[in-house]
């Protein structure tokens, strides 16, 4: 990836920087995930890009490699019952401060993907399309979906029909059906359009 300015200058500062990406504000259920990471300037994994432009396959073998390869990491959360308490927004950016807050070695600037930033205790910078710039934030794209993935996986076994292995919770046509033959489950945002329906209709 080419340098941005932003990121330029923090190396040319000789600055620590993250960066931070979140997983997980579309799905129906399941936890907003955000990951927060340390790259070395020499040690980036080949292939390294946005996580939504790699095949599970290669998110799978690059979330290995990240974790290994990192000087830090950090992988947070914001619950459900967060999530539909606080809004999904408010969600995100918790996730977010959560894991810059985890981070273990000590990190003077965040970068972060979009166009906000979660209220951290240093210096930020947001950069809209991030994941697909900035090395940093696609290692936390990548980490952040790795993570929310596998648990949607385990949860599709422990609340089996509804499909969240194959759709990881997303709103398909697929989920939509079972939400409407089950009902919501306990792992479904309340707050979101879709199952605040599905809900009303199963308490008729």
């Amino acid at each position: 990836m080419e340098r941005l300015a932003a990121e330029q200058s923090l190396l040319d500062q000789n600055l620590v920087y993250c960066g931070v990406d979140e997983a997980g504000a579309g799905p129906l259920c399941g936890d907003v995930v955000a990951a927060a990471v340390i790259l070395a300037d020499d040690r980036i994994p080949d292939g390294l890009t946005d996580s939504k432009k790699l095949t599970a396959k290669k998110r799978e073998r690059l979330f290995d490699e990240i974790c290994t390869m990192a000087l830090d990491f950090c992988i947070a959360r914001a619950t459900v019952e967060e999530i539909d308490r606080l809004n999904i927004l408010n969600a995100r950016m918790l996730a977010m401060t959560r894991a810059v807050d985890g981070l273990q070695l000590h990190c003077e600037h965040a970068l972060i993907d979009g166009n906000r930033l979660p209220e951290l205790t240093m210096p930020a910078t947001a950069i809209i399309k991030g994941d697909a710039l900035v090395a940093s934030i696609a290692a936390a794209s990548v980490l952040a979906k790795v993570q929310r993935d596998r648990e949607m996986e385990q949860l599709d076994a422990q609340f089996p029909g509804y499909g969240f292995a194959q759709h990881k919770g997303y709103g398909t046509k697929a989920h939509l059906e079972a939400l409407q033959r089950l009902g919501p489950c306990a792992i479904h945002r309340r707050s979101y359009a879709p199952v605040k329906k599905a809900l009303q209709a199963s308490e008729l």
